[in-house]
């Protein structure tokens, strides 16, 4: 049977990222039962450079601008990202066409096994902390200013192994919409008040800039 109003969907290939956008091509289907949706996943250059923290690779979009690139060449429709992700300009010719209703904004502590039932506030002093975001640093740094904040990269998977498996880190730093959407809920050991670490800031947080406001939902971006 012939296949009518297809329509291409860009995406990451972080498993993360999959479901992100199953979930938001699973609205949009609801909403336009008579068209189909093809996801086209790719990978962005913050998906491949995994040995240096995002702040000093010094490029911009870092996990955009490949999905930027598909759609100027009209190899895919829309693309679908989360919000903290996409910088500050959006390049010319594009917008943002939606924002999903959005999951918990809430930062989240993962603790290594040897450290179950602790929090931050028990950890000894000295002890290592992961995180790839400045955002958490700066403002965790203020208040437990007896742990080490050092840079921990790759996704969620990886991340969880590094902590698991090694014992370079106490605990890591991670966001618990992202935990709950892979079904990881239980990991979460500990959720970080908004007085002790604000969430970041939607479509003007940038990697090198330690900014924090509101919560992230998921957008989409397409041309106009």
């Amino acid at each position: 049977m012939e296949r009518r109003n297809v329509i291409r969907v860009g995406t990451r290939k972080s498993q993360l990222a999959r479901i992100q956008t199953d979930s938001v091509v699973e609205m949009l289907t609801n909403k336009f039962p008579e068209a189909h949706f093809e996801i086209v996943a790719m990978s962005t250059t913050g998906d491949k450079i995994l040995d240096t923290a995002l702040s000093k690779i010094g490029e911009k979009s870092l996990f955009t601008k490949e999905l930027e690139n598909a759609l100027e060449r009209n190899e895919v429709d829309l693309v679908v990202h989360s919000l903290k992700d996409l910088p500050t300009s959006l390049p010319p010719g594009f917008t943002i066409g939606a924002v999903c209703k959005r999951e918990s904004p809430y930062d989240a502590v993962v603790f290594h096994p040897k450290n179950a039932e602790k929090s931050l506030e028990s950890l000894p002093t000295n002890s290592t902390i992961g995180t790839s975001s400045l955002r958490r640093a700066a403002q965790l740094k203020k208040h437990f200013p007896h742990l080490q904040f050092k840079d921990i990269r790759g996704n969620l998977n990886t991340r969880l192994k590094k902590l698991d498996e090694h014992d370079d880190f106490s605990a890591i730093i991670l966001a618990a919409a992202g935990l709950r959407r892979m079904g990881w809920e239980n990991r979460i050991d500990q959720v970080l008040s908004p007085e002790q670490c604000l969430y970041a800031v939607g479509q003007v947080c940038i990697c090198s800039v330690c900014l924090s406001g509101y919560p992230p939902p998921r957008g989409l971006l397409y041309p106009k």
